[in-house]
């Protein structure tokens, strides 16, 4: 089964070492890595051209935003599962993608999801929060239920089938196409119950009220799109269900 990692970066020099040799790294071999760059000016460039071929696909060119650049990692692809990992993140260890292809090959699965952290941005160690996905059920979405987005590994097909991130949306471009995937198109899920990736903070935070009431109403916008109806509640326990990530605690990883 043939993997591609795809990873979006801007300017992201000070960290995207930390992603690469993360991806390197990987005990599993048949991985398609492909970096888009968004014409950085910081020395990503050089960077990641210093990786010659071990880098199997690179662009650098000018894009309409994040999405945008996954949705043309998206296109490059030729892998039989895709998945995204940002330039300021890694894996959590070496065995992740082994083991999410075991995953995918012992439950036939469409699409297989794992356990986000998320870490201080220059001292890694100092764990912010913990998102533990936990198993999938039927129209869990209706819960305000969703798996952290970069440990969303889906098979390419699902992509070319149902389409890619949606660029009239903005932060919430990822939950309309989970919701799209595996609400909607009811793809097959399997959950891998370990950390997968980790994250450093510092992206689009919903942390503010007035973000919190702008991804309100895009996660509206995500149903109505779609031509679903969620319940009256749904887009409030969405937020509520991040609480318990800020004080629990993840496992220890097996493998350093």
């Amino acid at each position: 089964m043939k993997v591609s990692i795809i990873t979006v970066v801007y300017n992201g020099a000070e960290f995207i070492r930390d992603c690469i040799e993360s991806v390197l790294n990987q005990t599993y071999t048949d991985i398609e890595y492909i970096i888009v760059d968004g014409r950085s000016t910081d020395g990503t460039v050089d960077i990641v051209k210093s990786y010659g071929t071990k880098v199997a696909r690179f662009i650098s060119e000018s894009d309409k935003g994040l999405y945008d650049a996954m949705n043309k990692g998206i296109h490059l692809a030729t892998g039989d599962v895709i998945g995204l990992l940002n330039a300021d993140d890694f894996y959590r260890h070496n065995s992740v993608i082994e083991n999410m292809v075991a995953t995918f090959k012992r439950t036939d699965s469409d699409a297989v999801y794992g356990d986000m952290l998320y870490v201080d941005r220059l001292d890694t160690r100092k764990l912010k929060r913990y998102w533990r996905s936990g198993g999938y059920s039927d129209n869990a979405f209706l819960w305000g239920w969703m798996p952290g987005h970069l440990s969303f590994f889906a098979k390419r097909w699902l992509y070319e089938q149902y389409g890619g991130f949606r660029l009239d949306m903005k932060s919430a471009a990822d939950y309309e196409l989970m919701l799209r995937f595996i609400h909607k198109m009811k793809a097959k899920l399997a959950y891998m119950n370990e950390v997968t990736i980790v994250m450093r903070v510092g992206g689009i935070s919903n942390s503010s009220l007035q973000n919190r009431l702008r991804a309100n109403r895009e996660d509206r916008l995500a149903w109505q799109l779609n031509g679903l109806t969620p319940y009256f509640f749904t887009f409030w326990l969405k937020p509520l269900r991040k609480i318990k990530q800020y004080i629990s605690k993840p496992p220890e990883t097996r493998d350093k």
